[in-house]
C-alpha cells in the first residue's frame, strides 16, 4: 500500500462526466499520488473545468493534451505513461465514477508479474442524466443508480481477494479486457513499448497491449467485488474500424508480438 501510483484519466469533450469523475477521485480513501488527465484534443470547456477543479485538489494534477486529428487515444495514453512519475499506473476513462476505495483496492491487489483488469456497473441513460445534474453526491447516491451488471456495485474485500486468486489469465481470455478500469506496473508498460499507436480509431488497443504483456510473461488478474466503478451512459463510438483492428490483433497474436513498433519510446521524457 506504500507504493506510489499515478492515476491516468483519458478524456475527450465531456466535461460534465469528467467533473463527476474528478469529484470521485477527491474522496478516495487512498489518494493517488498524482492525477494525469490524458486529453485527446478536447475544446476549451474541458481545460476550463480542469483549471477550476484542480486549484485546491489534494494531489498534483497534470493536464496533457494534443491536437485533435481523429481519435488518437493510444498516443495520448503513451504520453501520459511517459510523464507518469510513480511505479504503479491506474487507467480509467472520464465517464467512470469511482467508489471511495477504488485506488485502495487496485493497490491492495497489485502484484509483480500481473496487471489488473476491473469491471464496472453500467448506469442507464435516465439515471446518468439525473446524476449529471447533481452538484454533489454520496456513495449512497451511487449505489441507488439504476443500470446493468448489478453485482458490480458490490464491494466485498474478502471475496475480492478470493476472486483475484481464482480468476487469473488463461490463453483463451487474455483479450477480454476493459481499458476503462486497468492497472499496471509502469516498468511492464515500458518493456512492451506502451500502446500501439497503429490502433488509432476505436477498438482492440487494450487487448493488444494485454497480449504483448502476456507474451513477456505478465499475466492478468481480474478484480471482482472491488475496484468498483460506475460507468456513465453514453452513445457508442463508431465501430467502423473494428474489423481492421481485429485483423491487426489476430496478426499480433499469431506473431506473438512483444513490442509496439510505434509506441511509448518516442514520447519518453529524459
Amino acid at each position: 500500500m506504500n507504493k506510489g501510483c499515478s492515476l491516468i484519466i483519458t478524456t475527450y469533450n465531456w466535461p460534465a462526466a469528467l467533473k463527476k469523475c474528478l469529484q470521485s477521485v477527491r474522496w478516495q480513501s487512498r489518494l493517488p499520488d498524482e492525477v494525469i488527465i490524458a486529453d485527446d484534443g478536447s475544446n476549451s470547456d474541458t481545460a476550463d473545468l480542469i483549471a477550476t477543479m484542480t486549484k485546491e485538489f489534494p494531489v498534483p494534477v497534470i493536464h496533457l493534451t494534443q491536437e485533435k486529428k481523429g481519435r488518437r487515444k493510444t498516443r495520448i495514453d503513451n504520453i501520459a505513461i511517459a510523464n507518469a512519475k510513480y511505479p504503479y499506473v491506474i487507467f480509467i476513462d472520464h465517464d467512470m465514477v469511482l467508489h471511495p476505495d477504488f485506488i485502495k483496492d487496485h493497490l491492495a491487489l497489485s502484484e509483480k508479474g500481473y496487471f489488473l483488469n476491473g469491471s464496472r456497473f453500467l448506469v442507464d441513460e435516465t439515471a446518468t442524466q439525473g446524476f449529471l445534474k447533481q452538484e454533489t453526491f454520496s456513495l449512497t447516491d451511487l449505489k441507488n443508480l439504476t443500470g446493468k451488471n448489478g453485482m458490480n456495485k458490490l464491494r466485498m474485500p474478502f471475496l475480492m481477494r478470493f476472486m483475484a486468486r481464482k480468476y487469473r489469465t488463461k490463453d483463451k481470455d487474455i483479450i477480454e479486457v476493459r481499458g476503462c478500469n486497468m492497472s499496471f506496473w509502469r516498468e511492464d508498460l515500458v518493456a512492451v513499448n506502451g500502446y500501439d499507436e497503429a490502433y488509432g480509431e476505436w477498438g482492440r488497443e487494450d487487448s493488444n497491449i494485454a497480449i504483448r504483456l502476456f507474451n513477456t510473461g505478465i499475466k492478468k488478474k481480474s478484480i471482482k467485488f472491488g475496484g468498483v466503478a460506475f460507468h456513465l451512459h453514453h452513445n457508442f463510438a463508431s465501430r467502423e474500424d473494428d474489423a481492421r483492428n481485429m485483423k491487426m490483433l489476430q496478426e499480433s497474436m499469431q506473431r506473438k508480438d512483444r513490442w509496439a513498433v510505434v509506441g511509448l519510446d518516442q514520447h519518453m521524457v529524459g
